[in-house]
């Protein structure tokens, strides 16, 4: 049982290189999807395992095991393995709920504000500009989503530029892009390893928005020109956007021009077995975590007496 409820602990530490090599093999839109299914399975299946080992760790002490009604102790490895390993599952547990609370309530408040200053400015369609300096555009999810752009990004922009920023933002409004994100920031909370992927969802999201905005004006250098010009302009201002409202000023922006100036790949043999990769990774962590929560309820009705051995 406790081999079990470690390998859902141990597989996300192999996704971080198959994440880097998804991007580079996979469409954006194929690879957001990929690496965001995966990581979801990896972080639910981690924190049921480390739930599992807490309560190992409790059942084992007599007054828990009083209150659980055990006729027998609790059948597990030695105290000397399973003791420390229930700490240990309970700091990072309580480490990682702080973390989240903390930055979901950093984020909301974040939103809010963002929301509220949209809401109050005149929109004209899906479109809110704000009077400021500060370069910045980003999509804000919500109903309705807007596309936020401040009269400083649009100074920074010519006409044509323009009409990519916007379609760019549209882009990920329609996707729902921020939902990936917001799975991301959970993933990146649960377990450290998961951490490296949060940036590759992101870059998986913007490179989808690039492609989208590409196929709406139908060029493609215009497209990489105007991502260029509106980071450059963003770069001298910080954002007050919540995290998990995509922009087109975000990500590595040099990565992404050179990929809308390359050639559109064909489609590459080892594009299927790299989703397989994740695929496997995520199964198998599932399967662990199910597998070890389902032998350690068994072990509990053993000690109750409700189950032979």
């Amino acid at each position: 049982m406790t081999a079990l409820l470690l390998i859902p602990l141990l597989v996300p530490f192999a996704v971080p290189a198959a994440a880097r090599r998804c991007l580079d093999r996979l469409a954006p839109a194929a690879a957001l999807w990929a690496l965001t299914l995966t990581v979801l399975v990896l972080a639910a299946s981690a924190v049921a395992a480390l739930g599992a080992l807490v309560l190992t760790g409790l059942l084992k002490l007599p007054f828990l095991a009083g209150l659980g009604e055990f006729v027998r102790p609790l059948r597990t490895p030695s105290d000397l393995v399973v003791l420390p390993l229930a700490a240990a599952a309970t700091g990072l547990l309580t480490l990682g709920a702080a973390t989240l609370v903390r930055s979901a309530l950093r984020q909301l408040r974040a939103f809010r504000a963002a929301r509220t200053e949209a809401d109050c400015r005149p929109v004209a369609g899906d479109l809110c500009v704000i009077e400021s300096p500060r370069p910045d555009a980003y999509a804000l999810p919500g109903r309705p989503h807007r596309i936020v752009v401040t009269t400083g990004m649009l100074r920074s922009l010519g006409a044509d530029e323009r009409e990519v920023l916007f379609a760019h933002e549209r882009a990920h409004n329609a996707a729902g892009h921020h939902r990936f994100l917001v799975v991301a920031e959970f993933a990146a909370h649960c377990h450290p390893g998961l951490r490296p992927v949060r940036a590759d969802i992101a870059l998986a999201a913007e490179r989808a928005a690039d492609e989208a905005a590409a196929a709406v004006v139908g060029d493609r250098r215009l497209t990489a020109r105007a991502i260029a010009r509106a980071a450059l302009a963003a770069s001298s201002a910080r954002s007050g956007r919540p995290d998990f409202a995509p922009a087109a000023t975000t990500g590595p922006v040099p990565q992404r021009v050179a990929a809308l100036l390359a050639a559109p790949r064909r489609r590459r043999r080892a594009a299927p077995w790299i989703a397989l990769l994740l695929a496997a990774c995520a199964s198998v962590s599932a399967g662990t975590a199910a597998t070890g929560v389902l032998a350690f309820h068994h072990e509990v009705e053993v000690a109750q007496g409700e189950e032979p051995r």
